[in-house]
């Protein structure tokens, strides 16, 4: 696959396998109540089970306590920590340090001014994410299917890895990677057929388009 896929926002196996069967490089589970997505610990590590060795297996969390963050570090059996509230770089750090997790942070752009401030991660995290920011009065961080100017980050310039999310699908998810420059792409409401509920078909679909596209 020319480009690395996260299908995130996954709470059943019928979802898990079909992100594992198609070629997603990672598999996302969401630890945040207020989310239509929203798993246990508990559940999130049956479904785990299921993802095999090479597939990424990353949890979501916003401003999550330490017991929480404890909680998915003893039981779920996650590869790595999704960071999508408002974590400073000296959380982020600490996260990393405390769980023995790899972390990404989710950086939310809505100008050119909100990517510079991912320099703030680079020695600290893993990977990074750019997501739209939120709309005005909106319950939670992401998922909201909801895009920004992907080509702001066509001539970024950072040391660690990246993701693309926001508003991408099927069918916009080759113009999303020409404007942007991702090498890989996360992906939620766009393989849904409601909030919370993922559609087979389109998270087929969406590998489809995205084993499809060029190299970058």
């Amino acid at each position: 696959m020319a480009v690395d896929v996260k299908i995130c926002g996954l709470s059943d196996e019928a979802a898990v396998a079909a992100a594992v069967d198609g070629g997603a490089k990672f598999v996302g589970f969401v630890f945040f109540p207020k989310s239509p997505r929203h798993v246990t610990p508990a559940r999130a590590g049956g479904l785990a089970r299921y993802v095999p060795k090479g597939v990424t297996r990353v949890g979501l969390v916003v401003d999550a306590t330490d017991d929480l963050l404890a909680d998915i570090a003893n039981t779920t059996g996650l590869d790595m920590l999704q960071l999508h509230g408002a974590e400073t770089p000296a959380r982020a750090a600490e996260i990393r340090k405390r769980f023995g997790l790899k972390v990404m942070k989710v950086v939310p752009v809505a100008e050119a001014g909100d990517v510079a401030k991912a320099r703030a991660y680079e020695a600290i995290c893993d990977r990074l994410m750019f997501d739209a920011m939120p709309p005005m009065g909106a319950s939670r961080p992401g998922g909201n299917a909801r895009a920004f100017d992907w080509a702001l980050l066509k001539d970024l310039k950072t040391k660690l890895p990246w993701l693309l999310a926001g508003g991408l699908t099927a069918q916009n998810l080759a113009t999303a990677v020409r404007l942007s420059g991702a090498k890989a792409v996360d992906v939620s409401s766009g393989v849904e057929d409601q909030p919370g509920v993922k559609s087979i078909l389109k998270i087929k679909e969406f590998l489809q388009a995205a084993a499809a596209l060029p190299c970058p």
